[in-house]
């Protein structure tokens, strides 16, 4: 397949590389994309599409930003693109997924909180994700209404996969402060939002 499939029509012209080059770079992208699916397939649980998409931008993206960068250093740039690529589509994930637990109804019979991807459905609806999505506004709204320290526990765990511990020390206070906060924060959270959304019957605003 020719560099032109993945070059965007932005490219500056010092930056086209020689016709040699050009070969060359062709060879890689043909060579690289079998196993760059493969990686891409791991990371994405098999989907097919977007493994492909994630790998198509990131050979894009290497054309375009580094067409005259060293044979020996294309491998390392492009798989350091289609690694960012990755964790910006599992961040993106983790927000879905945030959206998606504050519709769960199911509790834990322990008391703890649930771990997010034990709660999250991993194949919502068309109706659930417009749902979800509707939903940023009142997330931000009843973040914003817990407590400071509830809210940095909740941040710490859900958002920067922290450990109890690790949130332990980085706030300084002790493992079951940070899993009572936590639990609190996420049985707020889920009221709150719940009452909040039409669909589950709740009243338009929720007393505090």
């Amino acid at each position: 397949m020719s560099l032109t499939a993945y070059a965007p029509t932005h490219v500056r012209a010092d930056h086209v590389p020689s016709v040699t080059a050009r070969s060359a770079l062709d060879r890689f992208c043909v060579e690289v994309r079998p196993r760059a699916m493969r990686l891409a397939l791991l990371e994405t649980a098999g989907n097919s599409h977007l493994a492909a998409d994630l790998v198509q931008d990131s050979l894009e993206r290497l054309v375009a930003r580094y067409p005259d960068k060293p044979q020996a250093e294309w491998a390392p740039l492009f798989y350091g693109i289609l690694r960012n690529r990755i964790t910006d589509w599992h961040r993106r994930r983790k927000v879905e997924r945030v959206f998606d637990f504050f519709f769960a109804s199911d509790e834990d019979p322990d008391g703890e909180a649930p771990g997010w991807e034990s709660l999250a459905d991993e194949t919502p609806g068309p109706e659930q994700r417009v749902g979800s999505l509707q939903l940023a506004g009142r997330i931000a709204d009843a973040l914003a209404r817990l407590s400071a320290r509830q809210r940095q526990v909740f941040l710490l765990r859900e958002m920067e996969d922290m450990t109890i511990a690790d949130t332990a020390r980085a706030m300084r206070i002790s493992e079951g402060s940070v899993k009572t906060h936590h639990l609190r924060a996420l049985t707020r959270l889920r009221e709150w939002l719940q009452d909040d959304n039409p669909a589950s019957g709740g009243p338009e605003h929720h007393a505090c």
